[in-house]
């Protein structure tokens, strides 16, 4: 099955696109005078196009059926694997100071936007391999974004299985034939459709950000990373860039994208829910990002107020704003922290919240998003069938007064959803046990397993005690922590899905 995969078109495209990437970072290079690595950039995309030509030379004359949603669903595997390894050649010849793994677990975290870096000084890197990191993590973002809507809304996986009747990972059957035949065109489609509203967004994202007193290149970076929700930053985040609270606050609105699919596109809704206000994920994240720092603020806030008005009510503010900047950005796996996150911790009175930002990763963000996580809708699907069976209790015999819409979620979707729940949970103590027998205390086993799983790489540096060193990990550890990242971007049901050999017979 391996040598057939190979020889998908997407697997081509995907690396021709790649190639092209290339040679933005080596243009970069070449003006700031920095030659080898733009000689690193330059050589590797000329010779990736050159393998992309010949083999689609040599495949040009076969005829093969049309690739179906679950072989688009291998390539996408693929991409997450092996491409990788294609990705870290410029990066391992540029940066000429580290090893080949290294740069490849660098790239699996970028084109995952899991944005867990090896290397957390950034003066380490020059500007062109932050902008490599950047826009690889870029480009995973647009490659999972386009996927989820145009490959795993039709499997009914990536959480859409939550809201409709068929099993995860195959089509309806009275539609199977139609999929089947138009996978390849529908791909196309989406990429056509969403491609630009994603490259709009983080070009609009830029330029506030260089308004807001950004250099281009941190504007770049992080405009690039938030529409990823990769969380990648060429000075050490957000905190650390030169637009100050304007930036933060121009971040903040486009994280919000990564709450619900309902703030850009309504194409992948299953029913005719299309109301942004009305939908449940945005609105429980809303409530989160809302509702977390309150609890954690208000009562040191009124007690503070009482001593010092003025000054107590200016820490409060700065609190409160670092709190929910910060609650977003993990909510949405994208791992930025505010530079008034130290005020909110020491306002707070948490010394380490390292418990709550790792809460908030595995929630995760929206359905179809770039966001990682469990997603909002499991959530969703779990609430209500925990407020039914509390009804239930206290009236064995009523009849819930429900939608169509709620009804579907609450029983079937919450059937799905505790089982994702339960396959993350499965695979949050296996990898954790791995990393521990790895060598790896509990605490920073547990710490890089999350960060892992739900994509949210940041959590490396925030949520331990301590910043974990991934460049410190032994071989065996970094590998196990690029498996994790894998299975966390396309999720345990698409894996079993991917690996169910029945799902192969045709």
């Amino acid at each position: 099955m391996t040598a057939r995969l190979l020889s998908y078109p997407l697997i081509l495209v995907l690396t021709g696109l790649s190639c092209l990437a290339m040679l933005i970072p080596g243009l970069h290079a070449l003006v700031i005078e920095d030659h080898s690595v733009a000689q690193a950039f330059f050589y590797s995309s000329i010779l990736g196009l050159v393998l992309v030509i010949t083999i689609a030379v040599a495949m040009s004359g076969r005829k093969r059926p049309e690739n179906s949603d679950l072989e688009n669903l291998a390539s996408l595997f693929l991409a997450y694997t092996v491409l990788p390894l294609f990705l870290a050649l410029p990066f391992y010849e540029g940066l000429e100071t580290t090893s080949y793994l290294n740069a490849y677990v660098e790239m699996v975290s970028s084109l995952t936007t899991t944005g867990a870096t090896l290397f957390d000084r950034p003066e380490r890197l020059v500007d062109s391999l932050h902008l490599w990191r950047g826009l690889v993590g870029w480009l995973g973002g647009l490659l999972i974004w386009v996927s989820a809507s145009a490959v795993l809304a039709s499997m009914y996986l990536g959480g859409f299985e939550v809201t409709v009747s068929s099993e995860p990972g195959q089509s309806d059957l009275r539609a199977a034939r139609f999929e089947r035949a138009s996978s390849a065109r529908r791909l196309a489609q989406v990429t056509k459709e969403l491609a630009p509203i994603y490259l709009g967004l983080t070009g609009a994202l830029w330029v506030m950000l260089l308004i807001s007193g950004d250099t281009p290149m941190t504007a770049a970076v992080h405009a690039m990373s938030t529409m990823s929700t990769s969380g990648i930053s060429s000075v050490g985040g957000v905190d650390q860039a030169t637009s100050g609270f304007a930036g933060e606050a121009v971040i903040f609105l486009f994280m919000l994208f990564a709450l619900s699919r309902l703030t850009f596109s309504t194409d992948t809704m299953n029913t005719s829910r299309a109301s942004l206000l009305r939908d449940p994920e945005f609105r429980i994240g809303i409530a989160l990002v809302i509702g977390v720092p309150l609890l954690l603020f208000s009562r040191h806030w009124l007690a503070a107020f009482e001593v010092d008005e003025v000054e107590s009510f200016s820490d409060a503010i700065n609190a409160l704003w670092g709190g929910m900047f910060t609650v977003l950005s993990f909510l949405s796996t994208t791992g930025f922290e505010s530079a008034s996150w130290a005020t909110a911790r020491d306002w707070s009175g948490l010394g380490t919240p390292g418990l709550v930002l790792l809460g908030l990763a595995i929630l995760g963000g929206g359905v179809a998003t770039t966001a990682g996580g469990v997603k909002l809708l499991r959530v969703y699907a779990l609430y209500l069938n925990g407020q039914r069976e509390m009804e239930r209790l206290i009236h064995p015999s009523s009849v819930g007064r429900v939608s169509s819409f709620s009804r579907r979620i609450r029983k079937r979707g919450a059937f799905i959803a505790w089982i994702f729940f339960m396959l993350f949970a499965l695979s949050l103590a296996v990898v954790t046990m791995i990393m521990a027998a790895l060598g790896q205390d509990l605490e920073s086993a547990l710490v890089l397993t999350i960060a892992a799983l739900a994509t949210a790489g940041p959590l490396t540096q925030a949520a331990a005690d301590t910043p974990i060193a991934l460049i410190e990990m032994s071989p065996a550890a970094k590998l196990v922590f690029s498996t994790a990242m894998v299975v966390g971007r396309m999720e345990t049901l698409a894996i079993i899905a991917l690996f169910n050999p029945g799902l192969w017979r045709d």
